[in-house]
């Protein structure tokens, strides 16, 4: 990669054939950026130019174009050229003599992984969310300058070769499009690994003092997963940067590119996000090996004009997310209880959740483009038929940890292999080749069985055996009675704020979420409070009739209440030594 990079910088200046863009930021006060781009040497009559509809990274459509207006073309003589709208995501523009100019103004007020945002604090860039292309000229050379006039305090920041002044370089279409960017009065901190260097951009309103704490926490997070797997990525340009903005006006997020990342979040780092805000860093660093280079075959080439689905997000976030805590804890950001503890909320998750009878893993990843930071305004039933691959994966990827222990192998170095044979060669994979890799690592029938039970089927694995094995007890508390639903005091009453699952004792009766509650047994109820003091009189098995109000009416039901399914995990102190010492191996560092 880095010989073919270096071919197309010369590449640069010898052919020609280069896409420019500017982009600027006078009317940053209103969210404004004004953006121009040449696409010189035209072949076609006709130039197609669109918004991308998706981003790297994102799985649903976003539609882009929404917040494009004022779009003028030219020629190369300043001529203005007609603009046509074959449909709702492009524009065509006739007449040209080779060359298209364009100019046209964003607007852009949400900063996260996906989108773009323009104040007077910074440019957050997402390149789809920005930038107008050509998909016939997607194999082109794109140079851009990022024109900071009247904001000199700001600096650029991003995966983009730096050419000279505000100007950067893409070898592609692609890899354009993967390059988010910050430009801002941001801090840097860096360092080298294996001869590539590690940066760290904060645009935050902390202190030195604050970021140095927290920067001792990135690198040794870079340690631990780079022990995972044995080496760092090559890295293009031999370089990676984290593009944090931890500001109020931002919105929370995390996003993987192929040599940087994207942190967002509205707490500084004083105000909760030295410890709240480092789990995403592990999560999105993991990634520049599971995802951005272990890549499923179903995501390659990416489409920025549809949705892209892959069955596989499993494996590529799910088994990242397992690896987020787990980092954690070896790196010692957190305890071993703490990340013990953090196993409740994903474990109770998935494994009494209804949505597993409709779909297993490979399914739930289908249900992406749907549920990724999508919008819709009808209502869905996802409470149960959905769980997040993001946690699906996790706990999966606990099992199997815990599963290769007891063989005395384990999940880092299944993770190496997969690594070695898919990632480092930049070979993108099939579910059937992560079977193939499992068998290969732990033997044909271990892979079988997991795959069949756990991936094509939604079976439970048995966890009070594997968390035994590492010192760890789960257990539930069947004398606490349950009724599954959720209740909040709003100016209507007390009413119930979520639909119930499946088999609840609460389903089972048939209320649903918006009905009011008006009386138990009689018993007039009228918050919260007294809610949850008639609750903790009832034992599983008691019956009670709830009065509820819906739609207009008011109706009667019997609710039978259910022992808690709640499932607790926690270190057991009585473990054995054996028990202790591979619980021992398993969370320290590497």
């Amino acid at each position: 990669m880095r010989l073919l990079i270096a071919f197309l910088l010369v590449s640069v200046t010898c052919f020609g054939q280069t896409n420019t863009y500017n982009v600027s930021f006078k009317n940053a006060i209103h969210h404004e950026a004004n953006i121009k781009a040449t696409f010189p040497e035209l072949n076609s009559e006709v130039l197609t130019l669109r918004m991308s509809r998706t981003s790297p990274g994102r799985y649903a459509l976003h539609e882009f174009i929404k917040n494009v207006y004022g779009v003028k073309a030219t020629n190369s003589k300043g001529e203005e050229l007609e603009v046509t709208r074959p449909d709702a995501y492009s524009w065509e523009i006739s007449g040209h003599d080779g060359t298209v100019n364009i100019e046209y103004t964003l607007f852009a007020n949400r900063a996260d992984g996906t989108y773009t945002q323009v104040d007077l604090t910074h440019a957050h860039l997402n390149i789809p969310a920005t930038f107008i292309y050509a998909e016939e000229l997607k194999q082109r050379l794109i140079e851009v300058t990022f024109n900071t006039e009247g904001h000199p305090d700001w600096k650029i920041a991003t995966q983009l070769k730096h050419l000279n002044g505000n100007k950067y370089f893409a070898p592609n279409l692609y890899y354009f499009m993967d390059s988010p960017t910050e430009i801002s009065d941001f801090d840097l901190r860096e360092y080298t690994v294996d001869g590539q260097n590690i940066r760290f951009v904060l645009h935050h309103p902390g202190t030195e003092q604050e970021f140095d704490k927290y920067w001792e926490q990135v690198k040794k997070i870079v340690a631990q997963e780079k022990a995972v797997y044995g080496e760092l990525p090559d890295y293009d340009f031999g370089e990676y940067t984290f593009l944090a903005c931890y500001m109020p006006n931002v919105s929370g997020d995390g996003m993987e590119h192929r040599n940087s990342t994207v942190l967002t979040d509205v707490e500084s780092l004083a105000e909760g996000g030295m410890k709240g805000n480092i789990g995403t860093v592990s999560h999105e660093y993991f990634h520049s090996w599971n995802v951005e280079r272990i890549r499923p075959k179903s995501l390659e080439p990416f489409n920025f004009s549809e949705a892209n689905m892959s069955g596989a997000l499993w494996f590529a976030e799910g088994f990242t997310s397992y690896y987020t805590g787990l980092i954690l804890c070896r790196a010692g950001i957190t305890t071993p209880e703490e990340y013990v503890n953090s196993l409740n909320g994903p474990f109770n998750y998935v494994w009494n959740s209804p949505a597993r009878q409709y779909f297993n893993p490979i399914e739930m990843s289908f249900q992406a483009p749907f549920v990724d930071a999508a919008t819709s305004v009808d209502p869905v039933n996802r409470q149960n038929t959905f769980i997040s691959y993001y946690s699906y994966g996790s706990i999966l990827g606990l099992a199997l940890d815990l599963k290769l222990r007891e063989k005395g192998l384990n999940l880092d170095d299944f993770m190496k292999l997969v690594w070695e044979t898919y990632g480092e060669p930049e070979n993108p994979y099939t579910i059937d080749d992560l079977e193939l890799s499992l068998s290969k690592y732990a033997g044909k029938e271990f892979a079988s069985d997991f795959f069949s039970n756990y991936i094509y089927h939604s079976n439970m694995p048995d966890y009070k055996k594997l968390f035994a094995s590492v010192g760890l007890d789960i257990s539930q508390n069947e004398s606490e009675a349950y009724i599954g639903a959720s209740v909040s005091d709003t100016e209507k009453g007390l009413v119930i704020s979520r639909g119930p699952q499946k088999g609840t004792p609460a389903y089972i009766a048939g209320l649903e979420e918006g009905d009011r509650i008006n009386t138990i047994n009689s018993t007039q109820i009228s918050n919260k409070e007294e809610w949850d003091q008639k609750m903790a009189n009832f034992e599983p098995g008691d019956t009670f009739k709830i009065s509820v109000t819906s739609y207009g009416m008011e109706r009667t039901a019997e609710v039978k209440l259910q022992p808690d399914p709640t499932y607790n995990i926690n270190i057991d102190e009585n473990a054995s030594a054996s028990a202790k010492a591979a619980r021992e191996k398993w969370l320290s560092a590497k």
